[in-house]
């Protein structure tokens, strides 16, 4: 029995990815859960594990091509195709059997899967669990009817759009931000480098999926969120010298403490205080939501791009769980190892450019959340303490919030009580 695999949709809003490397040839038996090719997405490189045992007769893409949601990947010879054919000669419904056999091959694969010639659809699950949408024919997306009608007269296929509202719902501005980027990055695209004449050189590369989506993500952030931007300095000497106390006793335990988990803790002790900088909005449906659990989201510099990996439920881990999670975040990342699910549901985003001499930033909010923190270079600085000239230690901070979300005054009340925290660990660690 023939079977073609088609690329999932595993979540996350991502309608495409990249074919880095096949993983099998035709002619190979494969195992349900052998990796059958290596994608890059918008956020991760990936392993696609087969969902059947069979062997493989069409490769479809080569290295370098972009594959979409729903596009065929692999073709199959099913292993026990025999018991098709026995089901038909018994009266069975083939497509009815494949599908209730379907559940305890299919445990922990990644992807939606049709049989070729057949409608019956059959799902599966990866490794994190994630919910997956159901594909048919056309890959179905949420979308008003006026959304369509804007769409077809444009000419944007919906099924290229990420959806930023509630559920992915397509939204009008996503529409925009597709037609700026269509015009502004696509038609950059080549599959080769190139060069011209030797008096004026250049090279043209083709786009990662990851710097695609980074374009696509600023883009869709300066378009929907209002950008206000406050700076200010904290004196930090006082946790310096904390740090360095604990410093060494965690080096025992493998644990690096560096400045941001102290910064991470009192992000979260300050949002507790102050909800609208933790909330999203959604003006189509005219509501707010304040979330009361605290994710936070630490961009990272990678060779190909930035990733945010997310700190789950960070108010209620110590600051040696936290100094942990970011020390294993950054493993990961290097190794491009990270998941869908270790940057997914961030509620609040750190980025610290200080890592490689920026001092202040406007940093840009990673929406749909409502603000982000830019960390800068920590400095010896004069400082004035208790009336006197000294040498201190300063932190510059860098906060861009959504004022559609939160206003100024409420956005320096936050700022503030970071940098209290900040200047006085002791009171962080005591709240």
């Amino acid at each position: 029995m023939r079977y073609i695999f088609k690329f999932p949709d595993i979540g996350e809003g991502l309608t495409e990815g990249r074919i880095v490397e096949w993983r099998v040839k035709p002619g190979e038996e494969v195992k349900a859960g052998d990796p059958l090719v290596t994608m890059e997405t918008d956020k991760v490189v990936t392993d696609i594990p087969s969902p059947k045992q069979g062997v493989v007769v069409q490769l479809y893409g080569e290295p370098g091509e972009v594959i979409h949601v729903g596009q065929a990947l692999v073709e199959f010879d099913l292993v026990g195709a025999a018991d098709v054919s026995a089901a038909v000669a018994t009266g069975v419904n083939p497509s009815a059997k494949q599908a209730t056999s379907s559940a305890s091959a299919n445990a922990g694969v990644v992807g939606t899967l049709e049989v070729a010639g057949d409608d019956a659809i059959m799902h599966a699950g990866d490794e994190a669990g994630l919910h997956l949408a159901t594909l048919d024919k056309h890959v179905r997306v949420l979308a008003t009817p006026l959304v369509k009608a804007i769409a077809k007269d444009k000419g944007i296929n919906l099924a290229d759009v990420t959806g930023t509202g509630p559920g992915g719902r397509i939204m009008k501005e996503d529409l925009t931000v597709y037609a700026q980027m269509r015009n502004k990055v696509d038609r950059e695209e080549v599959p080769v480098s190139k060069h011209l004449d030797s008096d004026n050189k250049v090279q043209v590369v083709q786009l990662s999926q990851m710097r695609k989506a980074i374009a696509r993500n600023m883009l869709r952030s300066k378009d929907k969120a209002a950008h206000l931007t406050i700076y200010d300095e904290v004196e930090v000497a006082e946790l310096d010298r904390i740090r360095k106390q604990y410093k060494d006793l965690y080096a025992k335990e493998d644990v690096k403490l560096t400045f941001l988990p102290f910064i991470i803790k009192a992000v979260c002790l300050a949002l507790k205080a102050h909800p609208a900088l933790n909330a999203e909005i959604d003006l189509e449906q005219g509501n707010m939501t304040y979330k009361q659990y605290y994710n936070i989201g630490i961009a990272m510099d990678t060779p190909k791009g930035l990733v945010v990996p997310v700190i789950k439920h960070a108010d209620i881990m110590s600051i040696k769980e936290i100094a942990a999670a970011i020390q294993r975040y950054t493993m990961l990342a290097e190794a491009e190892k990270l998941t869908l699910s270790d940057m997914s549901d961030g509620t609040f985003t750190i980025t610290n450019y200080g890592s490689v001499g920026g001092k202040f930033g406007t940093p840009i909010i990673n929406y749909p959340q409502s603000a982000i923190l830019g960390i800068g270079k920590i400095a010896k600085q004069p400082v004035v303490k208790d009336d006197a000239l000294m040498v201190g230690l300063v932190l510059p901070l860098s906060l861009s919030v959504d004022h559609c979300v939160v206003d100024g005054a409420e956005s320096t009340r936050f700022l503030n009580q970071v940098m209290l925290y900040l200047n006085d660990p002791i009171r962080l660690m005591m709240e």
